[in-house]
């Protein structure tokens, strides 16, 4: 059975940081990522990472959010600096299985973001 674990959401200030991280197990994984449903708004990519660490960002992120990955581990990271109230949302882990193409396959069941003013 597959699992995505995320931990690291929370509240912090404008110009803040934080590290969101997401495990996943029970099979391998090509492409995994982040997404996000901001209030009143489409859930839309943050960022994703595949199995060679290419890296991909939505335009507003360049800049202050990393992504990464161990793959020994089955886990990404994301680090967000110089959080803007405008990155509040619902962050969601999401993860392809190595072999398919296309969608996600796999969803967490998100963790909570806050960026206060």
């Amino acid at each position: 059975q597959v699992h995505l674990v995320e931990s690291g959401g929370g509240l912090v200030q404008a110009g803040g940081f934080l590290r969101l991280s997401c495990t996943a197990s029970g099979t391998l994984f090509s492409t995994m990522g982040w997404y996000r449903r901001a209030p009143g708004k489409q859930r839309e990519m943050v960022a994703t990472i595949n199995r060679a660490s290419t890296e991909r960002y939505t335009d507003s992120v360049k800049g202050r959010f990393t992504i990464s990955r161990d793959n020994a581990k089955n886990t990404i990271y994301l680090q967000m600096n110089s959080l803007q109230p405008g990155d509040t949302g619902v962050y969601y882990c999401a993860a392809r299985k190595l072999g398919n193409l296309g969608l996600f396959d796999y969803w967490g069941q998100g963790t909570q973001v806050t960026v206060s003013s």
